[in-house]
């Protein structure tokens, strides 16, 4: 790993872990170069990358300061689909229908398997300058959605949610009648201003409901 990937992972660990609270003011570009032995442009690199994702802020004359994350809850978490046929005590599997990568994005199509039917078709997009490692992977065991969970956080997400009649292609790779009645899940993630991923899943409209469930807040 290199000197600055070092500086940011120590500082991101610090934010996540709650050492360093949203406000606080982080030590000198001068001070931190001090204490990992490096230069200050190794430093400055670091703290770049880290004011790119929305981590902390950079004030002129002012230093740099652990951002507010902004983290909205969504109206539906992020799910892992692999936990969720799990919980519900199916076998789950994910089926690689086709892998590309185009420029700067990661373009990957596959099935979602509960026990032998497939219940979900899904069409992403992994920006690759964001979540470089994603090039790395080939995604015939692991779907993304699962990999992008365990490697990336995100701080904000946006759904979109409509039911529609499948495809003629849809039906055919879900097994269904063209027109069955689909739930229809379109999704964007971000780390702070930078793309993750968006993706496309359709799902069948028979056998997936996507529940929410809200506690009345205290404060």
């Amino acid at each position: 790993m290199s000197f600055d990937a070092r500086i940011r992972a120590a500082i991101e660990g610090d934010i996540r872990s709650g050492a360093l609270r949203p406000g606080d003011r982080l030590l000198s570009e001068h001070d931190l170069a001090a204490l990992h032995g490096c230069s200050r442009a190794t430093v400055s690199k670091a703290m770049a990358a880290l004011h790119r994702a929305g981590l902390i802020e950079r004030r002129r004359k002012a230093g740099s300061f652990v951002a507010d994350q902004h983290v909205h809850s969504a109206v539906l978490e992020v799910p892992d689909l692999a936990q969720l046929i799990a919980a519900r005590g199916h076998v789950y599997r994910w089926q690689l229908l086709s892998r590309e990568q185009a420029g700067p994005e990661l373009r990957i199509e596959g099935l979602h398997y509960e026990g032998d039917t497939a219940i979900a078709l899904e069409t992403r997009s992994i920006a690759t300058e964001t979540v470089p490692d994603a090039a790395k992977e080939g995604f015939d065991d692991i779907a993304p959605g699962t990999w992008l969970l365990a490697h990336i956080p995100w701080t904000s997400a946006q759904h979109r949610i409509r039911a529609a009649g499948a495809t003629a292609t849809e039906a055919a790779a879900l097994g269904i009648a063209e027109h069955t009645a689909c739930l229809i899940l379109e999704r964007s993630t971000w780390r702070g201003d930078a793309a993750v991923t968006t993706v496309r899943q359709v799902f069948r409209g028979d056998m997936f409901d996507m529940v929410a469930h809200f506690e009345p807040s205290l404060g």
